[in-house]
């Protein structure tokens, strides 16, 4: 297996890390892999619904990040891994897997995987998208919303009772350990061109 390079992309809820991951991948296509920390959310059958909806979702504490670092070391040495499913509509982990293949480029991304010393030392090029709290959150509405049966009061009482509150102990002090600041994510052009330059050149 040729040398894997692993992208982290960090940054706040609703920031564009999806855009950009989206962008990233067109231009490599079939020679990108992506993980998202979101997959790696704790399984809780011991808890009902309501309990589930409870939980802070944006703390380090609910992720999984341990099996995360072992996939990626495991894609790095060329192995497949069945990466978890998670369901955003009940709170849970599916008793699906997804395989993943290695490919040349993987990205990694999520609000806290700068957060974790031993996940962020996988990282050979660290990421943060950095974008306004106020569109960040139209965006979270939006998603949650649209995309994962939330009612707009609960996406609202959540972002101000956990998100915003962990975006700040947690998030936003990761910034520093980013090797590139990106302001939109995958709106900036500029940006965007400078990375995937870079990618080529760690190809080559």
């Amino acid at each position: 297996m040729e040398e894997v390079i692993v992208i982290g992309i960090a940054g706040g809820t609703g920031s564009g890390k999806s855009t950009l991951i989206d962008r990233i991948k067109n231009e490599f296509d079939n020679a990108v892999s992506i993980l998202s920390h979101d997959f790696y959310y704790k399984r809780h059958d011991e808890l009902p619904f309501e309990d589930r909806e409870k939980l802070n979702y944006d703390h380090p504490d609910a992720f999984d990040t341990d099996l995360m670092i072992e996939h990626i070391i495991a894609l790095k040495k060329g192995k497949t891994i069945l990466r978890p499913v998670y369901d955003f509509v009940i709170h849970n982990r599916t008793k699906e897997t997804i395989s993943v293949e290695p490919k040349k480029v993987i990205l990694v991304e999520g609000i806290l995987i700068f957060e974790n010393k031993q996940l962020r030392d996988l990282f050979d090029i660290k990421v943060f998208v950095d974008t306004d709290a106020d569109v960040r959150i139209i965006r979270r509405i939006l998603r949650d919303v649209s995309d994962r049966g939330r009612s707009l009061e609960s996406v609202i009482h959540q972002y101000l009772t956990t998100v915003k509150l962990m975006h700040e102990e947690f998030v936003e002090p990761s910034k520093k350990y980013a090797d590139i600041i990106v302001p939109e994510g995958g709106y900036n052009v500029v940006a965007l061109q400078m990375l995937n330059e870079r990618i080529k050149s760690l190809l080559k």
